[in-house]
């Protein structure tokens, strides 16, 4: 059982065991994005749109140089990938009403039903893959996900 305490204290840590835990996290990320590749495949969305869609669904409404610094895509880019996204009728730009000069773009519903079914896809995928984990293993799991993520940003 793993003792989930917070210590601030740096211990240094094993290098095989860091170089090991880097290739788990390299491959686990491969399958995950694979895994989410072949969800996307019955969708009319490519993996770009699904990332933007995502972003504007947790974050909302956002500028195209908004959403091109959260992508690390050129704002060239994110104008085409909005252009295409807007034609399928997943989002639209909307001119806010104090500086017309900003214009945001908005999921629509169609854009929304979309994401919320891939991510539960995606969830009940990775639901299957943690079958035989216990209860315990499953909390600790989370837990040190959580602590790895906060310490990464």
């Amino acid at each position: 059982m793993i003792e989930m305490t917070n210590t601030n204290n740096h211990i240094p840590h094993n290098s095989d065991k860091v170089a090991f835990m880097e290739k788990e996290l390299r491959y686990i990320s491969g399958l995950i994005k694979q895994k989410g590749r072949e969800i996307l495949n019955s969708y009319t969305i490519t993996p770009p749109q699904f990332v933007a869609l995502q972003w504007l669904f947790e974050h909302g409404d956002m500028t195209i140089g908004d959403l091109s610094n959260k992508m690390y895509l050129a704002f060239s880019t994110t104008t085409d990938l909005v252009d295409r996204m807007e034609k399928n009728e997943l989002v639209v730009r909307v001119r806010e009403e104090q500086d017309r000069r900003v214009v945001r773009i908005k999921l629509l519903k169609e854009g929304e039903r979309i994401i919320e079914e891939v991510i539960q896809k995606r969830q009940d995928y990775l639901e299957t893959v943690l079958e035989d984990f216990s209860a315990d293993e499953v909390e600790q799991f989370s837990f040190l996900l959580e602590k790895l993520h906060t310490n990464m940003k």
